[in-house]
């Protein structure tokens, strides 16, 4: 189970867990469904042809889903601000990824 320090951290293990109602592998099949959609938001955070406040969105939805609080929040401020708001996504999603893919390593999901 997550500890209280990671509820501060990229992603809040402690509430997709509750959710998920402990079940490390729906939480793992979770997760890494959100990694695999992580690598087409990147490249399209990149793009100068897509819809950036759509993919803000999306991102936000995912990203509240699995606890990533801090993500969801300032895809947010992009989805709604404009693109100017999009590099503390990028620096976001980054940082959920990384421990995405810490916790995956430490529950064997990975």
């Amino acid at each position: 189970m997550a500890t209280g320090a990671e509820e501060d951290g990229a992603v809040d293990f402690g509430y997709l867990e509750g959710f998920c109602a402990g079940d490390q592998q729906v939480i793992a099949e979770v997760l890494a469904t959100f990694r695999e959609q992580a690598v087409g938001w990147v490249e399209a955070l990149a793009a100068s042809d897509v819809d950036q406040r759509e993919v803000a969105h999306t991102i936000k939805g995912s990203a509240l889903g699995i606890g990533a609080r801090r993500l969801g929040e300032a895809a947010s401020r992009a989805e709604f601000d404009g693109p100017e708001m999009l590099g503390p996504v990028r620096v976001e999603l980054e940082e959920a990824i990384a421990a995405i893919e810490g916790y995956l390593t430490r529950i064997g999901g990975g």
